[in-house]
């Protein structure tokens, strides 16, 4: 028990001074994560490089057992399959979350880093080879483990990515999730695994004394995805070595609440005809501060209560008979119905416009599409509006307007290109979206509607920032290269 509290409290030490370091240099380098989109919680620019501290502190502590001629390093030097597939799938996991976090990676790199990574593991005997069945006789998957064991891994790995959308809310899921891997490691006497979770564990609440509401560091891609990695990994080595009648069934519900956000993600955009790895705020959590009507900190107290819930399910699941686990599952069973039906996810009212919300959702995908592929080829400012100038009259805009600027002028000074189109009568309704480099504001695209709305709907204006970020990529390119009079204006009316 001594190893493992001196791993965790040298991982807590190492977290603990690397994440004030990166806070500090990151504000100083303007490594910050800016609030310029409406998907954003946060109303000012915060450093989101925290994850180096998380995995540094994990790290720590392992390394120092290289170093050190004890009985317990000696135990973890054998384990070599165990530490190959930890160090290096987590090295790699931390590179690709770092190089998003700093320079931004697309989704198909992001999966084909984490599908090889999770290959490599199944090579390494990180294998999910039976599904439990508390009804009934255990489920041999066979052939089947490969793409089980792949599909746990990248979706554990997501699952944590997605939850991490308040201050301090991943961090502390991640806890309650490593907590139940280290009772659960510590009754079946595995020293290995209690190591790593211990370790894990000061790593993440030595981050999370920087995290914790009000937040002055984000633990970015670099820390939801290696936490998301380490818990998917572990889990499979605690579960391998549980009775077939919870195998898997424990890890799942030990981290139920992403596992259950990340399912409500994938099926609500599905079926109202979103892409699947759009930003919302329709999380659980977005949920829980909207309709309960919650401070940023209360909302995230709620769901570690949540999470606490799921963990006591998770170890009773590991100690009960078949017939115990069946009443416990139907027991969080009615608890998540409850809850889903609190926070609206359950609402039969608004399923009878679900098909007419998908059919508009889809020709405004196309939209965008189509429109931002017009604004990447484009090859000077001109061009950028002609290839943005069709959303005035598929979402019957009254007026739009692409303004651009010089770095640090005003907003009215620069070239301005400018659509009308027949006026409505009623009181406008203006949507500025600020065309950005980082913290430089490169322009607007302004829309005003005329026609009696009071407010844009949800999809329009996700779907107007894509726009507005593809924009503003491709005129950094061109601004400075534009070469027009100031205060010009091209009114291109219809």
């Amino acid at each position: 028990m001594i190893t493992f509290f001196v791993a965790f409290l040298v991982s807590l030490m190492v977290a603990l001074a690397l994440t004030y370091g990166v806070r500090n240099q990151a504000l100083a380098w303007g490594w910050l994560d800016q609030a310029n989109s409406s998907r954003k919680v946060h109303v000012r620019p915060i450093p989101r490089l925290g994850g180096v501290g998380i995995v540094a502190g994990f790290f720590a502590p392992l390394c120092a057992l290289f170093l050190v001629d004890s009985g317990v390093g000696h135990h973890f030097k054998l384990h070599t399959e165990l530490i190959t597939g930890l160090f290096l799938g987590g090295a790699v996991i931390a590179a690709l979350g770092l190089y998003d976090d700093l320079r931004g990676a697309g989704a198909r790199l992001k999966f084909s880093v984490q599908f090889a990574v999770a290959l490599g593991l199944y090579a390494l005997g990180f294998r999910i080879e039976v599904i439990a069945n508390p009804f009934g006789p255990e489920l041999l998957l066979g052939s089947l483990s490969l793409p089980f064991t792949v599909l746990w891994m990248v979706g554990v790995i997501n699952a944590l990515n997605l939850i991490d959308g308040l201050d301090g809310l991943a961090g502390g899921v991640a806890f309650f999730g490593v907590s139940t891997n280290f009772i659960l490691s510590l009754a079946r006497g595995d020293v290995l695994l209690c190591l790593l979770m211990a370790a894990l564990a000061g790593a993440i609440l030595g981050f999370l004394v920087f995290n914790f509401n009000p937040a002055s560091i984000f633990m970015g891609d670099t820390g939801s995805m290696f936490l998301g990695f380490v818990l998917a990994a572990v889990s499979i080595k605690t579960s391998t070595k549980s009775g077939t009648a919870v195998a898997m069934l424990v890890p799942v519900m030990a981290l139920g609440l992403p596992i259950m956000d990340t399912l409500l993600a994938v099926v609500r955009r599905s079926l109202l005809g979103r892409p699947l790895f759009s930003a919302d705020k329709e999380h659980i959590h977005h949920r829980v501060m909207s309709r309960l009507v919650l401070s940023h900190r209360s909302t995230v107290l709620v769901l570690y209560a949540l999470c606490g819930l799921f963990m006591l399910t998770a170890l009773g699941l590991n100690f009960a008979n078949s017939a115990q686990s069946a009443m416990l599952l139907c027991g969080m069973g009615v608890v998540i119905v409850v809850l889903m039906r609190k926070l609206g996810y359950l609402d039969l009212g608004r399923a009878g416009d679900m098909q007419q919300v998908r059919q508009r959702n889809l020709r405004l995908r196309s939209l965008v599409k189509d429109v931002t592929g017009a604004v990447r080829t484009a090859r000077s400012l001109q061009e950028i509006w002609n290839a943005v100038r069709p959303l005035a009259e598929v979402l019957e805009v009254s007026r739009q307007e692409l303004r651009f600027q010089q770095a640090r002028e005003e907003l009215t000074e620069g070239i301005v290109f400018e659509t009308l189109r027949t006026p409505g009568l009623a009181v406008p309704f203006e949507l500025r979206l600020e065309v950005k480099d980082g913290d430089v504001v490169l322009g607007a695209l302004v829309l005003v509607w005329t026609e009696g709305r009071s407010a844009i709907n949800r999809d329009e204006e996700l779907a107007l920032e894509l726009v507005a970020d593809s924009v503003a990529e491709q005129a950094v390119r061109l601004l400075a290269l534009a070469d027009a009079d100031p205060g010009r204006v091209v009114a291109l009316r219809r």
